[in-house]
């Protein structure tokens, strides 16, 4: 009769051992959760950390590349002003020398606009013989 107690009793250890290294178990699973979570938590501030420190350098320098394109596109509109007047300028002056011409020497000026007038002519009807030869 002893067999079945001592079975019984060694069923009961046997479980209360694997009850306890169950719980061992369990409490290294969730050691090892705990842990991995705050390494997780600690990578994820340090890189948000450094993510934050590329930003504060690289903030600046978009700024600074915003201002050259600025200061770039305001000089070349200025350049493209100043050299407009220039045009201007050098355009007015063409036609009070061409006035000028036309007012000294006028039968001069009417034959040299003729002959031009004839050479245009000329040459946008040689032009337009060669389209219509090409085209058939």
């Amino acid at each position: 009769m002893n067999a079945p107690l001592n079975t019984s009793k060694l069923a009961r250890e046997a479980s209360d051992a694997s009850r306890q290294l169950s719980d061992k178990v369990m409490q290294s699973a969730h050691e090892a959760v705990e842990t991995t979570r705050d390494y997780a938590n600690h990578a994820l501030n340090q890189a948000d950390s450094k993510l934050r420190h590329v930003r504060g350098m690289v903030d600046p320098a978009i700024e600074e590349f915003a201002s050259s394109a600025q200061r770039l596109a305001r000089r070349g509109i200025d350049i493209a002003a100043d050299t407009s007047a220039r045009a201007q300028q050098s355009l007015n002056r063409y036609a009070a020398v061409t006035e000028r011409y036309v007012a000294d020497q006028p039968v001069k000026a009417v034959l040299i606009a003729a002959a031009a007038g004839a050479v245009i002519a000329a040459l946008l009807l040689s032009a337009r013989k060669r389209r219509e030869r090409d085209q058939y």
